[in-house]
């Protein structure tokens, strides 16, 4: 019998502002292509989580509004259930905001979002103007360095605790705080990320890599001369 990929979307309506549902229609694809079965799940406001019953759970962007209710309720509702479910190995793939209540806090102005505490991080709303712009990074997942191409637009500036490690090296672009020179955070199989346009539509590699982690198999290889070729356009773009 056929692995399955299954896979909980935390808040579908309210954190998908930037085309992430591309990532779920990409990790579905890919399973598909390959014979996998793929199961989804969505997962909202008020909602308990089982973390027992999926085998990646992802979380995209949202407006602030949003996302100010994404934090108190993540936090109420699903911080247990989702430590227990990293605990166990399940994948976590978080981008921009989701990316952002990875960690302890999110500081905007008098307000503070609670973050979930899967990974050391604090992320403050400074002044300054936003980092916008083509992003591309190095990282290591397991099979030697690859490039993670994207698109980064976050006010939110993100520093990671002591002892944490960043998804990658900032080759173009601003990173996780326009300082620092690193992008993202990667914990076991926890990653978090600023990078969307939509993220894995652009790095299909990085998606074989999630299903690869999540179920703990490995993938062959498929044609994908047109998403290398996708994948090469949003490197030029980020000038890599």
């Amino acid at each position: 019998m056929a692995a399955i990929l299954r896979v909980c979307s935390l808040y579908p309506e309210l954190m998908n502002i930037y085309a992430d549902r591309g990532n779920i229609a990409v990790l579905r694809a890919r399973c598909e292509w390959r014979g996998l079965g793929f199961e989804l799940a969505g997962v909202s406001l008020g909602a308990a989580v089982d973390p027992d019953a999926h085998d990646l759970f992802y979380m995209g962007g949202g407006q602030d509004r949003d996302q100010a209710l994404v934090a108190r309720d993540m936090f109420d509702t699903k911080r247990d259930a989702l430590h227990a479910a990293a605990a166990r190995g399940a994948v976590v793939l978080a981008v921009c905001g989701g990316y952002q209540l990875l960690g302890s806090s999110y500081v905007m102005g008098d307000e503070t979002l609670p973050g979930v505490g899967l990974v050391d991080l604090r992320t403050i709303r400074e002044p300054g103007p936003r980092l916008i712009g083509n992003c591309a990074i190095e990282a290591d997942l397991g099979r030697g360095g690859r490039v993670i191409a994207g698109f980064e637009n976050h006010g939110g500036r993100t520093y990671l605790g002591d002892g944490e490690e960043p998804l990658g090296r900032v080759l173009s672009g601003h990173g996780y705080n326009g300082r620092d020179g690193f992008e993202g955070v990667h914990r076991g199989n926890v990653i978090g990320t600023y990078l969307h346009g939509p993220l894995l539509p652009k790095n299909v590699w990085l998606a074989d890599r999630l299903i690869e982690l999540a179920l703990d198999v490995e993938l062959a290889p498929l044609d994908d001369a047109m998403e290398d070729a996708a994948h090469r356009s949003a490197r030029r773009a980020a000038g890599v």
